[in-house]
C-alpha cells in the first residue's frame, strides 16, 4: 500500500472521533505530514480527504497556497526590479503574511466555513524561503471556528516539524498523522 493511501487511512481515523468543542486554536490544527516526493500523489488523492471528512460528518473547504506568493509579487509596484535584484524583497516580504492572512479571511466569508468544518490548506511547500509554516499557522488557526488541516511536506519526529527536511524544524501543538502512525 503507497504512503499517501496509508496517509488518508490514518486521516480517516482521525477525523472520525467526534470533535471537542473546548479547545484552543491551536489545538485544532491538524497536520498531514507526508514524503515531498509524494506531493503529485497527494494532489492526485485529495478528493478522498473530502470524502472521509463528509462521512465524519464534517463540511470541507480547501485553500491552495500554491500560487500565492507569484500572484502576491506581481501585484507589487516595483516587480520588475525584484526579479532583477531579490535581494530588495526582503523589504515588502512581511507584506506576504498579510495578503495570505486577507485571502484565506476572505476565502473562509465566501465559503461560509462553519465549526463543523475542516479547512485544508495545501500548497505550503511553496512558502520556502519566504515564510515561516509555523508563523502562518498561528495566524490561520484562530480564524478557523472548526478544523485547520494543513498538508505538510516535509518530517515529523520527536514532536519536531521539518519542511522538505530543508532546515531545523519547530515544536507544534498540532495533531500529527503520517502514513505510519496517527
Amino acid at each position: 500500500m503507497s504512503r499517501i493511501k496509508r496517509l488518508v487511512q490514518s486521516y480517516g481515523k482521525h477525523i472520525a472521533v467526534p470533535w471537542r468543542d473546548d479547545v484552543a486554536a491551536a489545538q485544532r490544527v491538524i497536520f498531514c505530514v507526508y514524503n515531498e516526493n509524494d506531493e503529485r500523489w497527494l494532489r492526485a488523492r485529495i478528493d478522498e480527504f473530502e470524502i472521509l471528512t463528509r462521512q465524519a460528518g464534517h463540511e470541507w473547504a480547501i485553500y491552495d497556497l500554491t500560487d500565492t506568493f507569484a500572484m502576491w509579487l506581481a501585484a507589487q509596484r516595483y516587480a520588475k526590479s525584484y526579479f532583477q535584484k531579490p535581494e530588495l524583497l526582503s523589504t515588502p516580504l512581511p507584506k506576504y503574511m498579510t495578503y495570505i492572512t486577507e485571502g484565506f479571511s476572505n476565502f473562509l466569508d465566501e465559503k461560509q466555513v462553519g465549526p463543523h468544518a475542516v479547512t485544508a490548506i495545501m500548497g505550503v511547500g511553496s512558502l520556502f524561503g519566504f515564510l515561516k509554516v509555523k508563523d502562518l499557522v498561528d495566524k490561520l488557526s484562530p480564524m478557523v471556528k472548526g478544523r485547520l488541516l494543513v498538508f505538510f511536506p516535509g518530517s515529523f519526529e520527536n514532536n519536531n516539524y521539518r519542511l522538505l527536511d530543508g532546515y531545523d524544524g519547530w515544536n507544534y501543538l498540532a495533531v500529527p498523522i503520517t502514513a505510519d502512525k496517527n
